[in-house]
């Protein structure tokens, strides 16, 4: 497959690395680390910057998920950091699909106009998690009123958006069948029985997650979404986006702790020879670069088949999502190491790379459960 990048995905690249370079300083990142967000002026920069360059690519003025992994990918290297980014693409493709037209066009009308979505996603469940059909949040009407109840987990800006765009099974409709009945509501975060509870993670501190309980929560008919409704079917089609979306911040990330490695291992000395003159130190940065070429090749082929439709997009986005993110922390690891004790404390840019890197083996459905579903369609392929 040629993965040669066309001359608008260059120009996307080189943009967008001017961009994160002046804006991702070691000092900022460093700040809103611990502010656990970005400021205004960050994320609307992005906006404008991404919507502005949008046209150049389809007629239909949205980017291919390849040329949105590119981008994803470029800016996480920059900032060396997982970033709130991608969860709005992730988020936008979501709404995009399962709202009617006026009411993406109010969502996308925000979100350019103020540079943060107006919705905070909710889908995981802590007794779910990657078993999305497991899902236990639920409506249904009592007494002529209809009742949402539930529990979801690691919502981002659970907290603080001002809507939540909600899963659940909608019992009024239960019939048998392969798939539940899922549908999406959006609603106002401020509704009586909902409350938000901070989760405290190790890493991704950029992206403040919280857990959401509901309540009894009376339900407005209006507050449900009304695009195309094919539940579950459609929404496992868009977390391969997120997968892939996912991957591409641990291939900028595994980036960036190579970097770190090979700008320590030229500067460091040790017995009066530069440490990346050790054989042991020339094996760990091949093997790091053989990874990186890996997750590359990885990312950009799942991208382009689920660009293109390709009869083996869910194993090739399977069998990317089960590789990148693990090689991404291996790769952090080992920078980690030739570091040495530099590499192990908390100011150190690759700790917290492997921190972020980690995380990525549980979001968008773990390393075992990419085996479940690879497996059959392994099976199926020979």
């Amino acid at each position: 497959m040629d993965f040669e990048l066309t001359d608008t995905q260059r120009k996307l690249v080189e943009t967008f690395r001017a961009f994160g370079e002046e804006t991702f300083t070691p000092e900022h990142v460093h700040q809103w680390r611990r502010d656990q967000g970005l400021p205004d002026e960050v994320v609307k920069g992005f906006v404008d910057l991404y919507f502005g360059l949008e046209e150049l690519e389809d007629g239909d003025g949205t980017f291919s998920l390849c040329s949105q992994a590119l981008i994803i990918e470029e800016l996480s290297r920059c900032a060396g950091a997982t970033l709130p980014f991608q969860n709005d693409l992730f988020n936008l493709s979501i709404v995009r699909q399962f709202a009617g037209a006026g009411e993406f066009a109010d969502v996308l009308k925000d979100y350019r106009e103020t540079g943060r979505l107006l919705f905070a996603l909710a889908i995981s469940e802590p007794e779910a998690g990657s078993d999305a059909m497991n899902m236990q949040t639920y409506t249904r009407t009592i007494d002529e009123h209809l009742i949402l109840n539930g529990h979801k987990t690691y919502v981002n800006n659970g907290e603080y958006a001002p809507y939540i765009m909600v899963a659940a099974i909608d019992r009024d409709a239960e019939t048998p069948g392969k798939y539940p009945p899922m549908t999406f509501w959006l609603l106002p975060r401020n509704l009586k029985g909902v409350s938000a509870y901070p989760i405290n993670k190790i890493g991704q501190s950029m992206l403040p997650f919280a857990t959401l309980l509901f309540d009894n929560v009376e339900l407005s008919p209006s507050y449900r979404l009304n695009g195309r409704q094919e539940g579950f079917r459609q929404l496992f089609r868009l977390l391969e986006f997120g997968r892939v979306f996912t991957c591409a911040s641990s291939l900028g990330m595994a980036r960036a702790a190579m970097e770190d490695a090979v700008r320590h291992a030229r500067s460091r000395k040790a017995f009066g020879v530069q440490i990346g003159r050790f054989q042991q130190i020339e094996q760990m940065l091949t093997d790091m670069e053989v990874s990186i070429y890996n997750m590359r090749s990885m990312l950009y082929r799942a991208a382009i088949d689920v660009d293109k439709g390709a009869p083996d997009e869910r194993l090739s986005v399977a069998l990317m999502k089960r590789y990148v993110p693990n090689a991404a922390t291996e790769v952090a690891s080992s920078a980690m190491q030739i570091l040495g004790g530099m590499g192990y404390t908390e100011g150190a840019r690759v700790s917290q790379l492997w921190q972020d890197c980690r995380g990525n083996q549980i979001a968008e459905g773990t390393d075992q459960i990419m085996v479940y579903i690879a497996s059959p369609l392994i099976m199926e392929k020979y």
